[in-house]
């Protein structure tokens, strides 16, 4: 007895791996934050971390929801976020104390001034990722979790931010300029950290863009459509492929072959494979595939004609190039096998890369257009291997009896039927008990007795006066047969699969064949349909089942926002900044080379409540200034300014936290999305943001 896989360790593996990631997050926001508010306001921002990670903890424990992949991916994608409250409400109060307010009042400035738009702002940022919760698929039910997680943690965080943050500012912040010190309020423009050189040019290029208003809308509107007409070039896939050593390889051998070819097959493979030093291990099933050790694997239905391999390589890279090893083997040495190998997936499991269904009334008409479609498959060079899951005739005994002989015997169809079915099939005569297992005791003739066809007609049937042969009273010959006929909606369905090369999506290269069938589509008779299949339709149904709940999402994003800017007017604006993450999304996508996945599409809905609460923040701010008896355009410029910081640290904490994900495969396109997203959405908003305002409140320029 030995060995073949320790799921346990992998899992622990896998864990291990997302804790080092979650550290580095950690890491990489403490640092951040030390370095951009200094000493004494990093401090207490790293102080709020482990709280808020401490009742995410609790949180999750309560929800029932375990450690795993899904669960502690949510923890690092929030950890740049949760940081995001503190930041404000910190840099608000560092702010006031240097500007000369008294610390009790500024610590009571900033949660009165911030606890309810940073509350609004973090459920909309929570709204932002629950589509991926109610969405009624297989995604839904892989990634649900991460609304719940996300949720605790952001909440987490805004109760810390407007708690304990304020409470340990006052503590160790402490003004750093004489005019604070001899008790002299200082205005914002006038604060020393915004005379900088920095501040000066964003000021100018500010003053600049709200010159040409008409300009640079026109242009953000371009460069939007243009990114939008550029994302239709991505590559597209499901979810991503595997990082496990495993690889499944599958046997089919001609449809009829016996089990005993099947298991000759399969062992010689075995033993080649064996003496590979790439290989660890071998796990060898006949007729019948693996059993599901793992979530995301998909059976094979039990045949005579099938066997599947559990090749464990002993890495990533000898997992590759065993699959090219054993697809060349099985060319050279077993002609008559078609083989397939797949690797473990991360998401929902698709059996072929490619997968196009060909439904028709008729067993013929199906055969035909599958036929059709496989020529066309044929010629597309990303093609490896193409089969049929039902297609191939198998030869089979056919008994065809005499209704006139029949009756001169005095028999009849059921009675000859059962006689056969006793005799090869067998019947259940009692049952034994060998524990507490009941085991049938089946009659039947021993095999060897009928395996020809002479010896078929020689099988007695009983009949009132004594027994007849079968030959006697029916005619016996060989006929090809469809062992199987797979239908779906009750019409005769054939799925036509295909391999593909590497660097290549399955997704991609199923659009690419339908658009290469056009002709064949175009000119289907009535009732006959051709379909995709496996992952591309999964893909389909993940993304509208994940949609299907965004319309509620806005509703309660806009919910939110109309209490709190109680304005349709800032709506609007704050609204319009929203689908400026699509660049950003875009281009990161295009710059890492990374398809766009179901994850990668939720991390762009997630990108939107992000992207609206620092809208509102900054918003918000402007209602401050000018209920300080700031002119209009005085309180954009100035808001505009105070607000640059937090809202680009928050932004980069946010980015950073999600650096330590683009190296897995599962959470790439998600992390990629998110931050490039968030990069570039926040650069843009904080110039289109003030040029939007001023247009639709008609605000006048300067001079």
């Amino acid at each position: 007895m030995s060995q073949v896989l320790n799921q346990p360790q992998v899992v622990k593996n896998s864990i291990n791996d997302f804790m080092v990631s979650l550290l580095e997050a950690i890491a990489i926001v403490l640092v951040v934050s030390l370095m951009t508010l200094g000493r004494k306001s990093g401090y207490v921002i790293s102080c709020c971390i482990p709280l808020v990670l401490t009742c995410s903890m609790v949180g999750m424990y309560l929800l029932g929801i375990d450690l795993h992949k899904v669960s502690l991916g949510a923890l690092v994608i929030a950890l740049g976020m949760l940081v995001d409250d503190a930041v404000v409400v910190v840099e608000m109060i560092e702010n006031k104390i240097n500007e000369g307010w008294d610390r009790i009042k500024a610590c009571s400035f900033a949660f009165e001034s911030c606890s309810k738009p940073l509350l609004t702002g973090t459920m909309i940022t929570c709204s932002s990722f629950m589509p991926i919760a109610f969405a009624k698929s297989n995604v839904g039910e892989y990634a649900g979790s991460l609304f719940a997680v996300i949720t605790v943690t952001l909440m987490s965080s805004w109760f810390i931010a407007a708690t304990v943050a304020p409470t340990l500012a006052y503590q160790w912040i402490v003004p750093n300029n004489q005019g604070a010190a001899a008790g002299q309020k200082i205005a914002p423009e006038d604060n020393p950290l915004y005379q900088k050189p920095f501040y000066k040019k964003f000021r100018t290029v500010l003053r600049r863009a709200l010159e040409h208003r008409k300009t640079v809308l026109a242009g953000a509107i371009a460069v939007f459509c243009a990114f939008l007409l550029l994302g239709t070039r991505l590559t597209q896939e499901f979810f991503p492929a595997s990082v496990r050593p495993e690889l499944l390889v599958e046997l089919n051998l001609p449809e009829g072959s016996s089990l005993a070819a099947s298991d000759k097959v399969a062992r010689e493979l075995t033993d080649i494979v064996l003496k590979d030093k790439d290989v660890a291990s071998v796990s060898t099933y006949v007729g019948k595939s693996c059993p599901r050790f793992v979530l995301v694997l998909d059976p094979v239905l039990p045949r005579n004609n099938y066997a599947q391999l559990v090749v464990v390589a002993r890495d990533i890279d000898a997992r590759k190039r065993m699959e090219k090893k054993i697809t060349k083997i099985v060319e050279q040495q077993f002609p008559t096998v078609q083989t397939y190998s797949r690797s473990i997936p991360l998401g929902p499991p698709s059996p072929y890369p490619v997968m196009i269904r060909v439904s028709a009334p008729t067993d013929e008409l199906t055969k035909e257009y599958a036929d059709k479609l496989k020529q066309v498959m044929l010629a597309n060079k990303k093609i490896t291997m193409i089969r049929y899951d039902w297609m191939e005739k198998a030869p089979a005994l056919k008994v065809g009896l005499d209704d006139d002989k029949l009756r001169q015997m005095g028999l009849t169809r059921k009675a000859v039927s059962s006689a056969l079915y006793a005799e090869i099939s067998g019947y259940t005569v009692s049952q034994y008990y060998e524990g507490d297992q009941a085991i049938d005791m089946v009659f039947r003739l021993n095999p060897v007795d009928h395996s020809s066809i002479e010896e078929v007609g020689n099988l007695a049937i009983p009949t009132s006066k004594g027994a007849v042969q079968l030959k006697q009273v029916a005619d016996l010959g060989y006929v090809n047969e469809d062992g199987m006929i797979w239908r779906r909606n009750l019409k005769p369905t054939v799925t036509v699969n295909a391999g593909i090369v590497s660097g290549v999506t399955g997704n991609d290269v199923t659009h690419e064949i339908l658009d290469q069938s056009r002709t064949l589509l175009r000119n289907l008779p009535g009732g006959v349909t051709i379909e995709q299949d496996g992952s591309a339709e999964d893909s389909v149904e993940a993304t509208d089942s994940i949609l299907k709940p965004v319309p509620a999402m806005l509703v309660i994003i806009l919910v939110l926002l109309m209490i709190m800017l109680k304005d349709i007017r800032k709506l609007f604006v704050v609204v319009c900044t929203a689908p400026l993450g699509l660049i950003g999304v875009i281009l990161g996508l295009f710059l890492f080379n990374t398809p766009l996945s179901v994850m990668a599409e939720i991390g762009a809905l997630a990108l939107v409540g992000t992207i609206i609460r620092n809208s509102t923040v900054l918003v918000d701010q402007i209602d401050q200034h000018l209920a300080d008896g700031m002119t209009p355009y005085q309180a954009v410029v100035s808001s505009v300014i105070v607000r640059f910081r937090p809202i680009m640290l928050t932004a980069l904490t946010t980015v950073l936290g999600l650096i330590p994900m683009f190296p897995s495969d599962f959470w790439r396109g998600l992390a990629i999305a998110m931050a490039a997203g968030l990069t570039v959405a926040t650069m843009i908003t904080l110039v289109i943001l003030p040029v939007l305002y001023c247009t639709v409140f008609h605000i006048p320029n300067e001079n």
